[in-house]
This record gives C-alpha cells, sequence and structure tokens, in this order.
C-alpha cells in the first residue's frame, strides 16, 4: 500500500511539474508571437514612411 502511495506522489509531482513547464513555455510563444507582430508592424510603418518621403 505505501508503494502506491508512493508512486502516486511522483507521479502527481512530475505531472504539476510538467504543466507547469508547458504553462511556461505557452507564455513565452505567446511573448513571441506578439513581439514579432510589433515589430512587423513597426517596420512596415517604417517602410511607408520611407516612400512617402521619398515620393516629396
Amino acid at each position: 500500500m505505501g508503494n502506491i502511495i508512493l508512486f502516486t506522489n511522483t507521479f502527481l509531482s512530475y505531472l504539476l511539474l510538467m504543466v507547469i513547464i508547458v504553462v511556461i513555455a505557452g507564455v513565452a510563444v505567446f511573448i513571441g508571437i506578439k513581439m514579432r507582430k510589433n515589430k512587423d508592424s513597426k517596420i512596415q510603418t517604417s517602410q511607408a514612411g520611407s516612400e512617402q518621403k521619398a515620393e516629396s
């Protein structure tokens, strides 16, 4: 009986650790996508501004 309890405790501990790692990875991916979209929009507005200066 004791071995089953120890196994369950260990299993739940590793499961909790895995969930924490997945959540941190998900947040990192979300931040990375948001930063990339922000960078792309800045580059696009920069190119649009330089095109308007070239037309003048």
